[in-house]
């Protein structure tokens, strides 16, 4: 009877000693988001953004953030843990943390809903709602294998994050149209970018936004401007609707079809524009094709 009274008490010791000084979280949600990986990392840290006394990082991949929020004289920590359930929708596993009052919060909480939970419950609602209203801003269409014909182009650099790059575009189409117009060089096609180094950790990426053009003997030189054979290539691809700014939605859609059907692809994806954002409208008819090069380029 002893022996067992004394293996009850260190059996609730252990638990005790783990849920108050080694358990991570004070305070765990799930919930389910209608979004790929992708699209929730972004949206995320966008919406993070918007926050005051807010910041927000990656941690190892896509699928693990940790945010800090400042709540009064407290902050909560949020680690948000994304694990797909299929190509559209995504398991959401929020630890939430007090970090100057976890000891408090793990006494009360197992007793009543404290405010904690409640700001906890209420951040991770808001974000839900944010993301649900971001997937309403565009549309992805998956297509297919094809491949992307050879073209030569004229092209200016430019090195930025995945949120700037339609900035980036923007400034460059006056440029580009005033250079075209004024040298009698002749179009071939609708504009493009041509990613050459994308950062996946910290959303940087370096790419060339290029006019396809007709190849002569007496291109201008000009300052910033770059002309290039661009080769064509085998590719998954997909239909982008929507503001240009998120049409890397449509890479973490080619990226999760790759994953799935074990295909290795070069993660510089590639985008041919059908619309000019200075023009304005609704961006939900501009249209972009997206390309995501595959490894393997034998025929």
């Amino acid at each position: 009877m002893r022996k067992g009274i004394t293996i009850i008490i260190a059996v609730i010791s252990i638990a005790l000693l783990w849920y108050f000084f080694i358990k991570p979280q004070d305070y765990q949600i799930r919930v389910i988001a209608k979004s790929n990986t992708g699209t929730v990392n972004q949206a995320l840290k966008s919406w993070s953004k918007t926050l005051q006394e807010a910041s927000i990082r990656q941690k190892d991949d896509l699928a693990h953030l940790e945010q800090m929020i400042v709540a009064g004289d407290s902050t909560h920590i949020y680690n948000w843990n994304i694990t797909p359930i299929n190509d559209s929708t995504s398991q959401l596993v929020v630890n939430v943390k007090d970090k100057d009052h976890s000891f408090t919060n793990k006494l009360y909480i197992p007793f009543t809903d404290t405010n904690f939970e409640k700001q906890a419950r209420k951040t991770v609602t808001d974000f839900i709602e944010n993301l649900n209203t971001h997937r309403k801003e565009f549309k992805v269409t998956f297509m297919g294998e094809d491949h992307l014909p050879s073209t030569y182009c004229a092209c200016v650099e430019h090195k930025t994050t995945q949120s700037n790059k339609a900035f980036g575009m923007m400034e460059s189409y006056p440029f580009m149209n005033s250079v075209i117009a004024s040298n009698g060089i002749q179009v071939n096609g609708v504009p493009f970018i041509e990613t050459t180094d994308w950062n996946m950790q910290n959303d940087s990426i370096s790419f060339n936004f290029c006019y396809p053009i007709i190849k002569t003997d007496s291109l201008p030189i000009i300052k910033d401007l770059v002309y290039k054979e661009f080769i064509g290539m085998k590719s998954l691809k997909a239909i982008y609707n929507g503001n240009y700014m998120t049409s890397d939605r449509a890479w973490y859609t080619l990226l999760d079809y790759a994953k799935e059907k074990n295909i290795d692809v070069d993660k510089k994806p590639i985008e041919f524009f059908f619309n000019n954002p200075n023009m304005g409208g609704d961006a939900l008819r501009w249209k972009a094709e997206i390309f995501m090069p595959l490894t393997d380029q034998d025929e």
